[in-house]
């Protein structure tokens, strides 16, 4: 059984408890069921422990557990490499660590199953076991993300952005409705249905949506920190932008197009200009605007308009670029 509830309370005696009644029972001459009734345990088990005392010497009690292929501690290395190896995003899947519960059994003489030794990995029972015995393991699904992005995340970096934001809020008193945060992301145009119930055994089930294969189109939104935003802009993938393309969009948003519908420079200048217009930036009234550093938030045309309309620009980690002064 895999999971198994107990029934009842057997075998929960502390063993100090058996031993007390025991010394009373062999010392004592005192009689087994009176003692038992004393100490509220069955006088089975207690002349059982009794018996093995006066045979071996020593005994024990409370049930064995099932045998376990690794010991708690080995197990808790197993699990401590497998956190590990997910922190530096080489996490590893179930087969994987399956297999390297196979080859640390090997190379530790440890006796394992003869499945084992025919698939060259643990089982599925060890596996679901093994996530039961450590519940801060689970099985997740991993976002990708870049080499880059990866190794640059780390504290010194972050400590670096900390320190840049800190001087800069320090040396132009921003207060939070000067504060924005800048991000694009990709929406598509036919979303992914729901599941429905349907009859069994039918090979295929459909939903009915505008298309069935959508298009990706880049929407970038600023918020600010008192939680103010401004009309969004829309990039959509085509050769040419037309103006019905933001016809019913959210009021005062903007459009561009180009043929992949992702964020490029031209695309991002003419955003700047769209975000200097609704916050009224300018060199006398300052606003910090924090961003990744994607290649297109960082060409010339987008540097003068920040630089001449006062908007100080200051990049978000991780990234490829180590230096986070603020850009104006």
């Amino acid at each position: 059984m895999r999971v198994y509830k107990r029934k009842t309370e057997r075998g929960k005696v502390p063993l100090d408890v058996m031993k007390e009644a025991s010394e009373r029972v062999i010392n004592e001459n005192c009689k087994i069921r009176a003692v038992a009734k004393d100490y509220q345990i069955c006088h089975v088990t207690l002349y059982r422990f009794v018996q093995r005392i006066k045979s071996k010497g020593t005994a024990s009690c409370g049930y064995i557990g099932n045998r376990q292929i690794f010991s708690k501690e080995q197990e808790r290395m197993l699990a401590e490499y497998a956190k590990k190896a997910s922190s530096i995003y080489f996490g590893l899947n179930p087969t994987e660590l399956r297999k390297l519960a196979f080859q640390c059994a090997v190379i530790n003489k440890i006796k394992i199953p003869d499945k084992w030794t025919e698939t060259k990995m643990a089982g599925v029972d060890w596996f679901s076991g093994f996530l039961r015995r450590n519940d801060d393991l689970s099985v997740r699904s991993p976002e990708g993300t870049s080499l880059s992005r990866a190794t640059s995340f780390n504290s010194e970096n972050v400590t670096k952005f900390f320190d840049k934001l800190a001087e800069v809020l320090d040396k132009y008193k921003f207060e939070a409705a000067d504060i924005w945060n800048c991000d694009e992301t990709g929406i598509t145009t036919v979303q992914k249905p729901r599941k429905v119930v349907a009859s069994k055994g039918v090979k295929q089930v459909g939903s009915a949506t505008s298309a069935e294969r959508g298009q990706l189109v880049t929407v970038a939104v600023s918020v600010s920190a008192d939680g103010k935003s401004i009309p969004p802009m829309l990039i959509f993938p085509r050769q040419n932008f037309r103006d019905y393309f933001t016809r019913g969009g959210p009021p005062g948003c903007v459009g561009t197009a180009n043929p992949s519908g992702w964020m490029t420079e031209a695309d991002f200048a003419m955003y700047m200009k769209h975000f200097v217009k609704y916050t009224r930036a300018s060199t006398s009234r300052p606003v910090l605007l924090l961003l990744d550093n994607h290649y297109s938030h960082l060409s010339i045309e987008v540097l003068n308009i920040a630089k001449e309309n006062g908007v100080v620009m200051l990049s978000f980690p991780p990234t490829a670029r180590t230096d986070f002064s603020p850009l104006m």
